[in-house]
């Protein structure tokens, strides 16, 4: 490193230090902490301190990679990955849609357009629990409003949350609700960055809108559609809190039928007295996401295209 860089970074690390001290202190530390107890047999009832022996205790409690090979024998593990897994296929490719069918109406300059600008941002806003109360209202098959609706046209509704068929599709239903507008926003980001110049000259060549967004609109999106992909499906991975308030009782639905990773790993650490177990469920967790994670990035070239 030059005498100039190093000098440099000399003047930055007083202005750097609170921000390092804090991503260690609160980021990089609990991360440590969380590994060494995936070792361990920990129930969260006995008092750990780093003053104490951190090391000390977690050489006595530990039972080496004994909770990561009951948690990849185990049944319900894979039942619950199989579960993300199902709730990412209904949601990856429904929000994809909603979220671009939604940017695609702000950015018009249409009456009307400057009201749902407002409008499609609020359910982002809105707490969990609140949107998830909502939902559970809505989805009710007594009184819900959705129900009834259907029934006045002689259809008679589904369970929904209390059925296994219609339970997942229906935490799908709430996510893409609450979703939408985040995602809509960071395409009509895209959008915005196209160049209208490229529209101009397609429409006195005679292209239609449908044609001009399959040739313009896309591939210049394609970047923005990546970054939406990845992000949702991490989110996807860590679907808990319309899960523990739409379900019954927070029991996963039923017959377990919304069971999810992260949902089991709350209901170790905090219900069963599991801590170092469930330490464990979220490592594999963090694997199976980072699994995922390299496997877009891998396909990353074939379809995306940073060049406008």
């Amino acid at each position: 490193m030059s005498i100039q860089g190093r000098k440099g970074i000399r003047v930055a690390l007083p202005f750097l230090l609170p921000s390092l001290l804090g991503a260690a202190l609160f980021a990089i530390l609990p991360i440590i902490i969380s590994l060494l107890l995936s070792t361990t047999s920990w129930t969260g009832m006995s008092k750990v301190t780093l003053t104490d022996g951190f090391l000390r205790f977690v050489a006595e409690q530990s039972v080496g990679l004994d909770n990561f090979a009951v948690i990849l024998s185990d049944h319900e593990f894979w039942r619950a990955l199989s579960h993300n897994l199902y709730f990412i296929v209904l949601y990856l490719p429904l929000i994809l849609l909603f979220s671009m069918t939604c940017a695609l109406i702000i950015n018009t300059h249409r009456r009307g357009a400057g009201l749902y600008r407002v409008v499609y941002y609020l359910p982002v806003l809105t707490s969990w629990v609140a949107g998830s109360l909502i939902w559970k209202w809505l989805l009710s098959p007594v009184y819900g409003p959705i129900n009834n609706f259907l029934a006045f046209f002689g259809i008679e509704g589904p369970l929904w949350l209390q059925s296994e068929l219609w339970a997942m599709p229906s935490i799908v239903i709430a996510s893409i609700w609450k979703d939408m507008g985040f995602y809509a926003m960071v395409i009509l980001g895209g959008l915005k960055s196209i160049n209208t110049e490229y529209y101009e000259a397609a429409r006195i060549d005679g292209a239609s809108p449908l044609q001009m967004f399959r040739r313009i609109t896309l591939p210049l999106l394609s970047s923005v559609l990546f970054y939406v992909t990845m992000l949702s499906m991490i989110n996807a991975f860590q679907l808990f809190p319309q899960v523990m308030v739409m379900t019954k009782e927070g029991n996963a639905g039923p017959n377990g039928a919304t069971m999810v990773m992260v949902e089991r790993i709350y209901k170790y650490a905090f219900r069963y007295g599991k801590m170092g177990y469930a330490a464990s469920y979220s490592w594999i967790l963090f694997v199976i996401i980072m699994a995922f994670t390299y496997i877009q990035k891998r396909g990353e070239k074939r379809w995306v295209s940073y060049d406008v």
